[in-house]
């Protein structure tokens, strides 16, 4: 089979198309064929090393995202048979081979049912988005559904998901997006309010909010603090940097800033999040925004494109 590896950690180009041999399955593993893998920030990090979240042995292929259809199940597997079409969302299943290939072993706790009316390509989008949306909107931020939300970033992969998982609970969502093709899609999405965070004093426009998912917490965390009600709370996903703020913010209204990582996620939350997101698809409740589809071998693109692109929606890799 072809698979992206890596052998050593640096630049895009450390990425290179090889042809592999799948493994053995294990007793609780299932073998899929993948039709697409998704491309995160986080493939990127590790690539670059020194992630401090999670550590590649060496050679590696990267991908924790992919859907595809199962070829071949472990004996202790009763949930899936093969030809099932099923997601696949890595970031804490014991054992997986990567994404980033044709094929691939994943223990059957990292996959979930893809109902048919969802596409190959939807799925491939959910892994590392979806637990982070749920993560961050229900087991950090604790989501009421009487909530005023505010989501930074909302036309992106997390975002966008967030945003369909609030909306779907009852809550009053805010979402910003920095051009008029990402606020169209935040609109169509659900959102109340829609605000260009590219324009100047937009969060002067913002009404208070009782909960925050923040992207580029080093650019506005000491804004969302002046922004949240008493007792409020902000959830930090991203952040690329510094900042020199007066922590008396957070005191004057008993704020919480709550830091996550989908991969300090215990066994039961991370589980819980593939079973919502599963409920959630069957539902008809979450559409992933697709974004630009590169072949495999141009897996190195994809990521560095996932870096330093704006564009709207989930990169992924195709297998021919």
């Amino acid at each position: 089979m072809l698979s992206i590896q890596m052998n050593q950690v640096g630049e895009p180009d450390v990425l290179k198309l090889t042809n592999l041999s799948l493994p053995s399955i294990g007793e609780n593993d299932v073998a899929i064929q993948l039709s697409f893998a998704g491309v995160n920030p986080a493939d990127s990090y590790i690539r670059q090393g020194g992630y401090k979240f999670f550590s590649p042995t060496l050679p590696y292929t990267p991908g924790f995202d992919g859907a595809g259809i199962i070829t071949e199940i472990g004996k202790n597997v009763t949930h899936f048979k093969p030809g099932d079409r099923v997601f696949v969302a890595a970031t804490l299943a014991p054992y997986h081979t990567g994404t980033y290939a044709e094929q691939m072993i994943c223990h059957v706790d990292g996959v979930r049912h893809l109902p048919q009316q969802v596409s190959f390509e939807e799925g491939a989008s959910l892994g590392i988005p979806g637990t982070a949306a749920f993560r961050a909107l229900f087991q950090r931020g604790n989501l009421q559904k009487e909530d005023v939300v505010l989501i930074h970033g909302a036309s992106g992969g997390v975002g966008t998901l967030a945003l369909q998982m609030a909306k779907q609970t009852g809550a009053f969502v805010i979402g910003t997006a920095g051009t008029k093709e990402g606020m169209a899609k935040v609109k169509q999405n659900g959102a109340d309010l829609v605000f260009n965070h590219n324009e100047d004093h937009y969060l002067d426009k913002i009404p208070p909010v009782d909960l925050v998912l923040e992207m580029l917490a080093n650019v506005n965390l000491e804004k969302d603090l002046a922004l949240i009600n008493r007792y409020g709370r902000i959830v930090v996903i991203g952040n690329r940097g510094s900042l020199d703020f007066n922590p008396r913010l957070a005191m004057e209204k008993e704020a919480d800033i709550l830091g996550m990582a989908v991969w300090n996620a215990s066994e039961p939350d991370y589980l819980n999040s593939l079973d919502a997101i599963e409920k959630l698809l069957a539902n008809g409740v979450l559409k992933p925004e697709i974004g630009a589809i590169y072949p495999l071998t141009e897996a190195s693109q994809a990521q560095y494109d996932s870096l330093h692109t704006s564009g709207i929606g989930k990169i992924l890799l195709k297998m021919d």
